[in-house]
């Protein structure tokens, strides 16, 4: 997406011209500060100055210009650049916005920060990264270039902190929400990082958050958006023992496209993960997206190791996937390799239970859904499903399909209707024309 699309630049307007009036009503008592490279008009001459002279709920006005640092936020504060080309380069640095709320793990503690409008390059780890933030916004920034510290060959991120657990394999992604809660990430451009948007639960659970309006793409060596539960950052909460959890967050309207192409399994358009026992990522809603041409299948769901107990156990429940276009993506690898390129694949070694499959148009792939869980039934509806493998049920769970297009009105395996490979799959009644127009 261009940054200097006028539709884009003008929602930028309008946002921080709201923002803006909501500071000046005489309800409010926050100040303006402003920032300006040359320090001319009362403005500070870096925006660390003025985040450091800022009190709750002030609002700071960025000027144009490259800004050479590291911006470090603990309380309410808005941070609205004032044009295009306003930008954090920080090269050489851990991150370019860092929203740290870390002092009340594993509850939220920082809260109503707005960020808007920046160009967010070069950082080591994040270009941008919320650690336990509350109603935290960030709306119409470009991040690029970010991860800089990721060593692919190693698959290691030398330098990067303790909190975060599970990252040395992509240097935490070029937007990392950690730990928080009723975060809005809107209408950003996330590429050319190791990987595009990350919510993980190190450091306290996320949940109810909603990635909606992004584009996510040309990140080369994973997801374009990723919800991952991961072990908990004893560094930070010595006591924790159990991740907290990825609850109920929504994704939605993005485009997330060319993501983890230049590694194998590298990356999904969406990926939902739950890798051992004891993690949770669960009652996520996946709905009206454009997911194509990544590495993995347009929608990912993996858990890798479950155990009997008393180990705690997995969970990968409740999850929606609806109403989005899913077209060309690849095939899954590993252990949760699919015999061809695919729209979704869940794949679990443990019991997964809610999952609906609703709405979705899935074209160009040779598998539009691969289902492989050892207990548990999938629920398929209303979808659009190509000339190909329309259900691939590999586990013994069971998928109730009825009510799907495939791609003929003779059902599948009729002619050139979609097919179903597998046992435990109900196809009957199906529908008789594209669910887009079906009367249903």
């Amino acid at each position: 997406m261009s940054t200097h699309d006028p539709i884009r630049h003008r929602s930028r307007l309008l946002f921080r011209c709201a923002l803006l009036a909501l500071a000046a009503t005489p309800l409010v008592s926050a100040a303006t500060l402003c920032v300006q490279k040359q320090g001319q008009f009362g403005c500070q001459k870096t925006i660390a100055a003025a985040v450091s002279a800022a009190a709750p709920g002030d609002v700071v006005y960025v000027w144009p210009g490259v800004y050479k640092e590291q911006v470090t936020l603990t309380q309410s504060v808005s941070l609205l650049a004032a044009g295009s080309h306003t930008v954090i380069d920080a090269t050489s640095l851990s991150n370019g916005i860092f929203i740290d709320g870390r002092s009340a793990a594993p509850k939220a503690g920082v809260s109503n920060v707005v960020v808007s409008g920046f160009d967010v390059r070069n950082a080591n780890f994040e270009g941008i990264l919320v650690v336990n933030g509350s109603n935290v916004t960030l709306a119409d920034n470009h991040v690029y270039g970010n991860n800089q510290s990721l060593d692919i060959g190693a698959g290691a991120c030398p330098g990067i902190p303790a909190f975060e657990t599970n990252e040395g394999d992509d240097c935490g992604e070029g937007i990392h929400l950690m730990g928080a809660d009723h975060a809005t990430v809107r209408n950003n451009e996330s590429d050319h990082n190791s990987g595009g948007i990350l919510i993980s639960d190190e450091t306290g659970p996320s949940q109810y958050n909603l990635i909606t309006g992004n584009q996510v793409h040309d990140n080369p060596f994973d997801c374009g958006i990723t919800l991952a539960s991961h072990g908990p950052a004893t560094s930070v909460i010595p006591t924790a023992t159990l991740p907290y959890g990825i609850w109920n967050n929504t994704i939605s309207h993005n485009a997330s496209f060319h993501n983890g192409t230049q590694l194998p399994g590298a990356g999904a358009g969406v990926g939902i993960f739950a890798p051992f026992p004891g993690t949770t990522d669960a009652g996520n809603v996946v709905i009206d997206n454009d997911l194509y041409n990544n590495g993995l299948p347009g929608v990912t769901m993996h858990n890798h190791a479950s155990a009997p107990a008393p180990a705690p156990p997995v969970n990968m429940n409740n999850n929606s996937i609806i109403g989005n276009h899913i077209s060309g993506n690849g095939a899954d690898t590993a252990d949760a390799a699919t015999t061809g390129t695919t729209g979704i694949n869940l794949y679990s070694t443990a019991p997964v239970t809610g999952t609906v499959i609703s709405g979705n148009d899935i074209d160009n792939e040779a598998i539009a859904i691969a289902y492989n869980v050892p207990a548990g039934q999938l629920d398929v509806h209303f979808n659009d499903l190509p000339r190909s493998i329309g259900i691939d049920n590999i586990g013994a769970g069971t998928v109730d399909a009825t009510e799907n297009w495939w791609n003929c009105d003779k059902g599948p395996g009729s002619g050139s209707c979609a097919s179903v490979t597998g046992s435990g799959v109900t196809t009957t009644p199906w529908l008789f024309v594209p669910a887009a127009t079906d009367s249903h």
